[in-house]
This record gives structure tokens, C-alpha cells and sequence, in this order.
């Protein structure tokens, strides 16, 4: 059985990819779209993850340009928008110190395998340890 905080960063990663795809919306509104399509009652759990991809968009410059600068040898623009969204929510997690940064890492390995390509798990754990070096988090 997954954690609560678990399926609550998966589902802020729908909503951000579904933000990115439907031309970067209101959040609230992508939201609205997401829940109907899925056919679910909001709940608690659904409120972390807006609230989770709220915080994510209103930091995405500083997000992007630390996943930038950790990416050696890849332009942001070049990474796969599922992988780039998972990096944004790893990055947030990571500055934020919302948790250790372990399990930020982790966490964001294990959306890589879930909604990512076979290459993405390590490409996000290199990235993410390198911003957590440079923030001193690791």
C-alpha cells in the first residue's frame, strides 16, 4: 500500500503535466478538468497535490534554473515534459526542505519509473543529487 504523501505527489504530477499541456492554465481549472476526466470526488488527498503543484508553479524559474544548471550536457528544453515535471517537483522538494533529502530523491526516482521512459529513473536521481550538493542538502 502506497503512502498518502506518496499518491499525493503523483497525482501533483499529473496536474502539472496536464497544466503544461493544456497551454499553462489556471491551475484551479486544470484541476477542475483533471477530477471530472478521472472521475473522482475531491478530497484530501487531491488537495495536497493542488496544493503541491501550486507551490511548484509559483517557484518554477528558480525550480527550472536549478535543474538546469545540474543537468550537465542537457538544455532543459530538451528534457521529456514528464521528466521535467517530476525534476520541478524533486527541485521544490529539495529547497524547500520539506523533507530529508533522501527521501525527496526517492520519491521523485520512483515517479520516474512510474510515468517516465526507461532511462528516466537515473537521469532525475543524477540530476537531484547534484542540486542537492549544491544546496548542501547531501
Amino acid at each position: 500500500m502506497l503512502r498518502r504523501e506518496t499518491k499525493a505527489r503523483a497525482r501533483a504530477v499529473q496536474l502539472l503535466y496536464a497544466w503544461e499541456i493544456q497551454g499553462r492554465l489556471p491551475l484551479l481549472e486544470v484541476a477542475g478538468r483533471t477530477t471530472r476526466l478521472c472521475h473522482q470526488d475531491p478530497s484530501e488527498l487531491f488537495a495536497s497535490a493542488n496544493a503541491l503543484a501550486q507551490r511548484v508553479v509559483a517557484d518554477l524559474d528558480v525550480l527550472d534554473r536549478h535543474a538546469a544548471d545540474a543537468s550537465e550536457n542537457w538544455r532543459l528544453s530538451r528534457v521529456g515534459l514528464i521528466e521535467r515535471t517530476i525534476l520541478r517537483l524533486g527541485v521544490w522538494e529539495l529547497t524547500e526542505a520539506a523533507v530529508p533529502p533522501k527521501v525527496a530523491i526517492d520519491e521523485a526516482v520512483r515517479l520516474a519509473h512510474w510515468f517516465g521512459g526507461a532511462r528516466a529513473p537515473a537521469f532525475v536521481n543524477g540530476v537531484l543529487d547534484r542540486v542537492a550538493h549544491t544546496l548542501g542538502r547531501l
